[in-house]
Parts: structure tokens; sequence; C-alpha cells
């Protein structure tokens, strides 16, 4: 009888001991032990069925049923989160659970230069494969939700502050507004108490200093002009002159061809500061923070005017007639009655 139950326990013993290794070959045996990494997608109120299916048909599970097992193991069924991940073949089930367990979904590089307007912007996301052009424009454009992120005016232009963020793929209209969202909390980050101390101090509006710094980072990419630049807008705001800044001219005319006209220069339309005094009626772009310290720390000169010298730098003038002379030296092909180029 002692014989039978030592026999009967060797034979439990080793059951238990197979099934641990089977259930340790399902858990933990990658597809294959090399192989690049694919990219997969799971879709929002996804079924876990339609996990696994979406793993298997990307070559990524050996045993499909250790994948489960993971899942049950760590209660996971309801906590994968969607999103587009990168996976690796060489991946064993439980490193895959984990990763869909925490959402670290796979991120894109998203550039944001100074100057880019949110038509711009929406061109990179649209181009790096993050969400469409058109579903991106419509958050930015969006007066309820410019206003649920305490921003002013009707759009979102001017407060994508330049940078460059890792974000994921945008696979819903929530997903796009969390990208915004780190755009403006990074604008809220530089635009901080010192600068609105100092726009308070001006008499300026927060929507004013950045419209004015927006017309600034379009003039001039040179940061050490900036600050002239923006004397010159200053002045002329003071004395009641136009602007006659082209950017702004531009800002309001569809699929510009890079050819600014008369008629261009004659349209009546709230961005024309040629024919219209003070400030647009907000940013043209989204400038950078060297561009907003320009707009609220004007050099101390008395310019009104500039022009190119076709280096990527300008000359500054303080009277028309010194501003007509650079014009024929350095722009002889632009009409000297136009006060700057």
């Amino acid at each position: 009888m002692k014989g039978k139950k030592e026999t009967i326990a060797i034979l439990i013993a080793t059951a238990v001991i197979i099934a641990a290794v089977h259930f340790y070959t399902l858990l933990y045996t990658p597809a294959s032990g090399t192989g690049k990494a694919v990219a997969v997608e799971i879709p929002r109120g996804a079924s876990f069925r339609v996990v696994v299916n979406t793993l298997a048909n990307a070559g990524l599970l050996k045993y499909s049923e250790g994948f489960s097992l993971a899942a049950m193991a760590k209660g996971a069924h309801k906590k994968i989160q969607a999103g587009e991940y990168e996976l690796s073949p060489s991946m064993t089930p439980m490193e895959m659970l984990d990763i869909l367990m925490a959402g670290r979904t796979k991120h894109y590089s998203l550039t944001v230069p100074e100057g880019y307007s949110v038509t711009d912007i929406a061109g990179a996301v649209e181009r790096n494969g993050i969400a469409k052009k058109e579903e991106f424009l419509a958050q930015v454009n969006d007066r309820r939700f410019v206003s649920s992120l305490g921003l002013p005016g009707p759009t979102l232009e001017g407060y994508l502050f330049p940078d460059t963020y890792a974000v994921a793929k945008a696979a819903a209209p929530e997903d796009i507004a969390d990208i915004i969202k780190r755009m403006t909390g990074r604008f809220k980050e530089v635009y901080g108490e010192e600068f609105r101390a100092l726009a308070e101090k001006k008499g300026m509006t927060d929507r004013e200093v950045i419209t004015l710094a927006s017309i600034i980072e379009k003039e001039t990419g040179r940061q050490e002009e900036m600050q002239s630049v923006s004397a010159v807008f200053h002045n002329r705001l003071k004395k009641r002159i136009p602007l006659q800044s082209d950017p702004t001219v531009i800002y309001a005319i569809a699929n510009f061809d890079g050819n600014l006209t008369k008629k261009h220069l004659l349209a009546r339309t709230p961005y024309n500061t040629y024919i219209k005094n003070g400030l647009p009626p907000g940013p043209i772009a989204n400038p950078g923070r060297a561009a907003i310290y320009a707009a609220l720390n004007p050099a101390d000169e008395k310019y009104l005017y500039f022009v190119s010298r076709n280096d990527g730098t300008h000359y500054f003038s303080k009277t028309l007639a010194e501003h007509n002379d650079a014009v024929r030296v350095y722009q002889k092909s632009v009409f000297a009655a136009r006060p700057r180029s």
C-alpha cells in the first residue's frame, strides 16, 4: 500500500512539473528568437479576443493561449490600453502584456519650428503619420475647445509652442486633443508670470503680445534683430502709422504662391496692415520665446523702417529718406514708395 501511495505521489508531482513547464513555455516563449519590430494598432474598445487575434496575425504570438494565460494571471483582460504599439516577435507574451497594460505606445517625433502657423503644424502632423491634417485643424479651430484651455481668441493660432514633441499616433479626437494640450501647456510654461507682468506694465494684453511676437517671428529669423524689428512696430503703433507688414497680408491669402502683388496689398482684410492701423485681430503664427521676449522688450531706437539686405539680415532706418536710400541699395526692384519691405 505504501509503495502505491508513493507511486501516486510521484505521478502527481510529475504531472505538476509537466504542467508548470508547459505553462512556463506558454507564458515565456517568444514567437521567434529574432525578428524586426512590427507596428500593431489596438483599437479603442477592442475586446480581448480582438487583441489576441491582432497580435497573432502580426506574427507576434507562438502560442495564443500563452498570452491569454498571462492576461489571466495579471487580471489584464480589461487593462490593455488602445493605441499603436511597436512590438517584436522576440518578446515573450508576458513582456508584450506589460507594454500593452502600461500603454507604452509607439512615439513619433514632431518638430514644430518657430513661425509655423497652425496650418503648417497640421501639415507636419499628417506628414509624420500622427493624424489627418483636417482633424487637427478642426480641433485647433474649435472655439469651445480653445475656451476650455483658458486661452483667448477663436483659434489656437499663436499658442502651439514651437518645440520637439514625442507623441503617439492619434486614433481618436481625444488623442489629438492630448497632443494639442501638450503644446499649449508648453506655451503656458514659457509665457509665465514674468512675461504677463511685463505685458501689464506696458499696457498690452497677452493676445496683443503674442500677435506682435508672431509678426516679429515671421519678419526675421535672426534673434539678434528681433528687438530692432520690435522697435519698428512699437514706434509705428505709438505714432498710429500702419505696420505695413507683408507676413500679415500673406496670412489672409489662401494658397499663397510666393508672389505678393499690389492687389494683395490693397485687399481689405482684417490682416492687411497696409490699409489698417494697429495690430491684426490675432497671431499669424506660433512664436518662440525669443520673439515673445522681443515683443515685450523692443530696442531703445527710433527706427520706423527696415528692408531686407537679401542675406537674411535687415537694414533699419529712422526716416523715410534713409529707408528709400536703403531700398535702392538692397532692393532695386522694389518700389521705394513702399515704406518697408
